[in-house]
């Protein structure tokens, strides 16, 4: 045997943690990232377009849908109607009824939302305006004459058919501050027979000049409302229902329809033929 001792060996063993899982983790990281970018992206969109163009990016990317002029799409860069609107895909038969259309209701609308009540108010409407033109000789037959015309002026607002009497220089309305003149005595004589084709109710209201300061009492308020008063009896007197008076007001000066608060021309009569409410 021979004395030399044995040689010593020593093996280096090189140990990775975890280096059984490689790079999973990165591509779970990468998964994650992409999903919070495509979520931010979306809140972006939300934020920063209007429902037309929203619809218009779903139904590019619906496969179900095609895109057309009915559907998505449209004129602009993200152009489409609402599928919550009753006029969005009525060529497809969809919308936002719930139940389809009859063949009447098809006149009216893909939901037939053109109801009684809304057919109804443009019919009084043209019931008003049929009145006003009597008025102001637009139907070429005047219910006030070419002396009285002077008086008056008609108006068609939310509220109603305004018929506007005011005072001109010389030919006062009220007499003795209250006390009807025969000029509008003849007007509201021609308005009641006007009137008494609608049903609809009447509100009058009375405005004033203004005083000047030397006077020792304002009797704007009190006249304005006696007036307006007045002009209630005389029409009750032509025969119309004392029921149909539905207000009286006196606005004193506070409403002028010139500069100068003291013209003749802000004293007033303003007869109204409401609308109907139902």
């Amino acid at each position: 045997m021979s004395d030399q001792p044995a040689p010593i060996i020593i093996r280096r063993k090189k140990v990775i943690a975890a280096g059984h899982h490689g790079g999973a983790w990165k591509v779970a990281y990468a998964d994650f990232v992409t999903a919070m970018m495509a979520f931010f992206l979306l809140m972006w969109l939300l934020g920063a377009t209007t429902e037309k163009q929203r619809k218009g990016i779903a139904d590019y990317f619906n496969p179900t849908i095609p895109i057309n002029k009915v559907s998505g799409g449209g004129s602009g860069a993200f152009g489409g109607d609402s599928v919550f609107t009753e006029n969005t895909l009525a060529a497809n038969g969809t919308g936002a009824g719930v139940t389809l259309p009859s063949a009447g209701e098809s006149n009216d609308g893909a939901s037939g939302a053109d109801s009684d009540a809304e057919k109804g108010g443009s019919g009084k409407k043209d019931e008003l305006e049929e009145i006003e033109k009597k008025l102001s000789a637009k139907s070429g037959e005047s219910m006030v004459s070419d002396l009285l015309q002077r008086h008056v002026v008609t108006r068609l607002t939310d509220e109603g058919l305004i018929v506007e009497v005011f005072d001109i220089p010389g030919a006062p309305l009220f007499e003795n501050g209250t006390e009807p003149s025969g000029t509008l005595t003849d007007v509201v004589t021609a308005v009641a027979e006007v009137f008494r084709v609608s049903p609809n109710a009447i509100a009058i209201q009375g405005y004033m000049a203004t005083v000047p300061f030397a006077r020792r009492k304002n009797p704007v308020w009190e006249r304005s409302a006696a007036r307006a008063n007045s002009v209630r009896g005389l029409l009750t007197d032509q025969g119309l229902n004392a029921a149909r008076m539905q207000r009286i007001t006196g606005f004193a000066d506070r409403k002028p329809v010139t500069a100068d608060t003291l013209s003749i021309r802000n004293n007033r009569i303003e007869i109204i033929l409401l609308r109907s409410t139902f």
